[in-house]
């Protein structure tokens, strides 16, 4: 029954910090037995298209969504988009912004660390990463794979981690800006693996409950990193608070080498039967959303 498939609505490729190209996330999920898979790239949507044209004739199903790194009281924070609609204008434009935006941090980053004494050049890091939104991620990698830094660990704890003396922030708009931008697009928003910020479990109940007034429509309740306790926690409060769930492995190839897609450290498992429901209401969203006179 499809209910039973395995799903992973958490995934990254080349078109932000993953390693696999969309191509070859589609021949991982069908050698994984998936039966669907979100390709969720960091203020991305450049490889939804492949994706969907790698699927064609296969049993896969792909859900166009992205992440996106937005703020919340200081903290960075990320909003899932499902279904949104790649060809969105205003969508494409915003995500344009935030690339220079993103660019202009990654040129100041690696700056600092080329003070630091690393042989590294903001032109080397775009050689080795051609047609992808780099992240810290990549950034790390790079100084891995040149034998600057022994292990990405060491790099985020000592370098690029929050507050470290090569981190640069970068701004970012709201969390509930985030949704906004996600529903023009058509898509539903979800906060992305909230126990991850750093709150108490009472504080993502009452972050939950401000988010669902500016119509955030579910939270990532399954995640690789979650203990049975966390995700019971999270549905209840995401029934409470009358969300939907969603879950994935937040999938990075080589670069989180820990994770397999589908299948996060080993015990996760997304089932089929709840993207039926963000498939609805992306669907509701995308009806409310038409012009006047649009049928």
């Amino acid at each position: 029954m499809p209910d039973l498939k395995r799903i992973d609505l958490h995934v990254h490729s080349t078109g932000s910090d993953g390693t696999y190209t969309p191509t070859q996330l589609v021949a991982l999920a069908q050698e994984s037995g998936l039966g669907a898979f979100a390709l969720t790239d960091h203020d991305s949507i450049s490889g939804v298209r492949e994706a969907v044209y790698a699927a064609c004739g296969t049993n896969v199903e792909i859900v166009p969504g992205l992440e996106l790194s937005c703020e919340y009281q200081g903290k960075e924070i990320h909003m899932l988009g499902f279904y949104i609609d790649p060809e969105d204008e205003t969508l494409q434009k915003q995500l344009d912004t935030f690339r220079y935006l993103r660019e202009e941090r990654n040129k100041k980053m690696v700056s600092l660390l080329a003070a630091e004494g690393f042989d590294i050049t903001y032109d080397a890091l775009l050689a080795e990463n051609p047609d992808r939104i780099i992240t810290r991620g990549n950034i790390a990698k790079y100084l891995v794979d040149h034998g600057c830094v022994k292990s990405r660990k060491l790099v985020f704890d000592r370098y690029l981690g929050d507050d470290c003396r090569c981190f640069v922030p970068r701004d970012k708009i709201s969390a509930t800006d985030a949704i906004r931008l996600i529903h023009d697009a058509k898509g539903a928003a979800f906060l992305a693996h909230p126990l991850r910020y750093h709150m108490s479990l009472e504080n993502v109940k009452k972050f939950l409950f401000f988010l669902k007034d500016f119509g955030l429509d579910g939270v990532e309740a399954i995640y690789t990193s979650h203990q049975p306790d966390d995700e019971r926690n999270l549905k209840s409060i995401a029934r409470d608070a009358d969300l939907m769930i969603s879950g994935g492995s937040d999938f990075h190839g080589d670069n989180k080498p820990q994770i397999r897609m589908g299948y996060g450290a080993g015990k996760l498992f997304v089932p089929y039967e709840i993207l039926l429901p963000i498939r609805n209401r992306a669907d509701r969203i995308s009806e409310t959303s038409k012009p006047n006179g649009v049928d």
